[in-house]
């Protein structure tokens, strides 16, 4: 299952050539992360990620430019894979059939108060296999 996330654009995240930066694009991916695995896992009713987490990569294809609107750009996130110590959370920016971008994310659980990498926890493990999407892979990179 996919999670899908609307993220509004801002005049501001326009560049020079008048379409959307690219580092814009790993803000929007930041919230949609964000909205997938504080919000929703929260509104399962899971103490998923309350512990802390941090990102390990990220890795982005830019395949079209983005222009800015009012309208937003749809995120589309799942879990591409997950094992005991990380997770790689996959996306697709896009609108319709146009994808602007795709892209992956591992995850590592993180114990804030102990400043080290932690183990999944079991809740984690079951918010995570809800939202795998083992047929769409890791977001096919190009």
């Amino acid at each position: 299952m996919r999670h899908q996330y609307h993220c509004p654009l801002r005049w501001a995240d326009m560049d020079s050539f008048g379409h959307v930066n690219n580092v814009i694009f790993l803000r929007y991916l930041e919230e949609a992360r964000i909205d997938f695995m504080f919000r929703l896992a929260r509104q399962a009713e899971s103490g998923a990620f309350t512990g802390g987490s941090v990102v390990a990569r990220h890795e982005i294809d830019y395949l079209k430019p983005l222009h800015h609107r009012h309208e937003p750009v749809l995120i589309e996130i799942w879990v591409a894979e997950f094992g005991n110590a990380s997770a790689t959370v996959a996306y697709e920016i896009k609108d319709g059939e146009t994808v602007y971008a795709r892209a992956s994310t591992v995850i590592v659980p993180f114990n804030l108060a102990a400043g080290r990498p932690r183990r999944l926890t079991a809740e984690e493990k079951m918010f995570l296999e809800k939202y795998r999407d083992d047929e769409a892979g890791s977001a096919s990179l190009v």
